[in-house]
C-alpha cells in the first residue's frame, strides 16, 4: 500500500536519529511513533501536511521538532501556528513537564490537535483555535515558538505580548537573513543557532530572541 506505516522500521529510524540529537538520546520513541501513526492516517483525508511518507516524517517531523529541545526554557510554551502540532507535540512529548498551548487558526488542524492530545494523554497540551492577534491568555509564557510561520518581525509584532519578563522566543527558520526578516531589530537581541536534523540536508536555523531589548522595542512601536 502507498505511504504504508511500517512502524518497526520507523521506529529504528527514530531511535538512531534521537541518538544524535543532542537532549533527546533518552526521549521514549513510542507516544512519537504514535503520534506519527495518528498524523499519518489523519493526513490522507484532511491533508494537514504536505509530507507524506511516513519515513520523510520522522525526519521533518519529528527530528526536527525535538532539535530545539536543548534551547527550551521555562515550564511554559506557547506554539504559535503550530499546524498539526509541529513542534509543540513532539515537545510535550519529549518533556512531560512542559505546560503546552498550541494555537492555530485553522479549524480542522487544531481538530486533529485535539484528538491527537486526547489518544496520547497530553493532559499539559491546551489546544487553542484561534488567530494570535485575538489570543488573550491568562498567564504568559516563558517560551514562545514557531516553526516555518512568518518573518522573524511580524512574529516579534505579534506575541511580545504574550511573553513572560525573562522569556524567550524561538523562530525555527530554514535560511535566516536578518537585514531581510528583521531589519528593525537590534543585532544584540538575535542568536542565531544552527540546527542539525539528522536526515535533513536543508538548512536549519534557530533564532533566539532575548526578551527585555524586544519589549522595550515593542512598546516603542
Amino acid at each position: 500500500m502507498k505511504h504504508a506505516f511500517p512502524r518497526p522500521e520507523l521506529r529504528e529510524t527514530l531511535i538512531a536519529g534521537l541518538a544524535r540529537l543532542p537532549g533527546a538520546a533518552d526521549v521514549d520513541p513510542e507516544p512519537l511513533l504514535d503520534y506519527l501513526q495518528l498524523l499519518h492516517r489523519w493526513n490522507r483525508a484532511y491533508n494537514l501536511s504536505a509530507v507524506r511518507e511516513p519515513g520523510e516524517m520522522v525526519y521533518r517531523h519529528l527530528l526536527d521538532s525535538l532539535s530545539v529541545l536543548p534551547y527550551l526554557q521555562g515550564e511554559s510554551l506557547l506554539d504559535v501556528g503550530s499546524g498539526p502540532g509541529l513542534p509543540g507535540i513532539p515537545l510535550a512529548l519529549a518533556r512531560p513537564s512542559l505546560e503546552v498551548v498550541l494555537l492555530d487558526s485553522n479549524g480542522k488542524k487544531t481538530r486533529f490537535m485535539t484528538q491527537a492530545a486526547l489518544e496520547l494523554g497530553l493532559k499539559q497540551v491546551t489546544v487553542v483555535h484561534a488567530r494570535v492577534q485575538e489570543y488573550r491568555p491568562q498567564r504568559k509564557f516563558a517560551t514562545i515558538i514557531s516553526r516555518a510561520y512568518t518573518r522573524l518581525d511580524a512574529f516579534v509584532e505579534q506575541v511580545s505580548g504574550l511573553l513572560e519578563p525573562r522569556g524567550q522566543l524561538l523562530a525555527m527558520k530554514g535560511r535566516f537573513d536578518p537585514a531581510t526578516e528583521a531589519p528593525d531589530l537590534p543585532a544584540d537581541t538575535l542568536e542565531v543557532i544552527p540546527l542539525h536534523v539528522p536526515g535533513v540536508d536543508a538548512v536549519r536555523t534557530l533564532v533566539r530572541l532575548h526578551p527585555k531589548p524586544l519589549a522595550g522595542k515593542a512598546r516603542q512601536a
